[in-house]
């Protein structure tokens, strides 16, 4: 039973109600979708295959209980499941962030899902899997990465036509690096009195010069 992963490594959790925590990550290889703005391109195949006991072992060496699998998408991968629970079993407090395209349903309802919803620039919106909506529970988070006034749009749509359970402090607005900035994206929040929690990439700023490892 091994897992492709592309990287492993120890920082700041830069997103997410949880930023500014340390963080262990583990970056999963492979992803499904093609987003225009993505910054992760290098794990679309890169990695090596690992079981969870060398997955284990490897993260054994940080002082650390607060973990993220991210990717790439690691839900392509079949025994990602069986990692967060083992994980889990070793009492670490697990996120999964995915890109909202896959059945979430499978996955420990003690994992906290950061689920994305593609907005129309990022050319993946066709392939959002809203079902997910239903499965959220209330520390879940929702994620919409903004990159122009009609994503904006787009958001707020979504936001009023499904039956969101969680609080609005965990939906979170992310101005797209190089697109909108983040006080272009507060004055619309603001002009809306729009319950969400604005989403800066914490990393970028603490290390903007760094694209891996971040």
């Amino acid at each position: 039973m091994t897992i492709k992963v592309n990287e492993i490594f120890f920082s700041i959790q830069g997103e997410s109600v949880y930023a500014g925590r340390p963080c262990i990550f583990i970056r999963l290889t492979g992803c499904n979708l093609r987003c225009i703005f993505c910054d992760t391109i290098y794990a679309y195949y890169e990695g090596e295959d690992l079981s969870i006991q060398q997955i284990l072992n490897k993260i054994s060496c940080y002082t650390c209980s607060l973990i993220e699998i991210t990717g790439g998408e690691p839900l392509i991968q079949d025994k990602t499941p069986a990692l967060i629970e083992a994980l889990q079993n070793k009492g670490y407090e697990v996120l999964l962030e995915t890109n909202g395209s896959i059945d979430i349903g499978k996955i420990s309802k003690k994992c906290i899902k950061i689920v994305d919803i593609k907005c129309p620039s990022s050319r993946e919106s066709k392939n959002n899997r809203f079902e997910n909506i239903k499965l959220l529970t209330q520390k879940d988070q929702i994620k919409f990465v903004i990159s122009s006034k009609k994503d904006y749009l787009y958001a707020k749509k979504i936001l009023s036509e499904h039956d969101i359970k969680i609080a609005g402090s965990n939906i979170l607005f992310s101005p797209a690096a190089g697109k909108i900035t983040p006080a272009e994206l507060s004055e619309w929040i603001k002009s809306d009195s729009l319950n969400v929690r604005l989403n800066l990439q914490l990393h970028k700023i603490i290390w903007p010069n760094k694209e891996k490892g971040v």
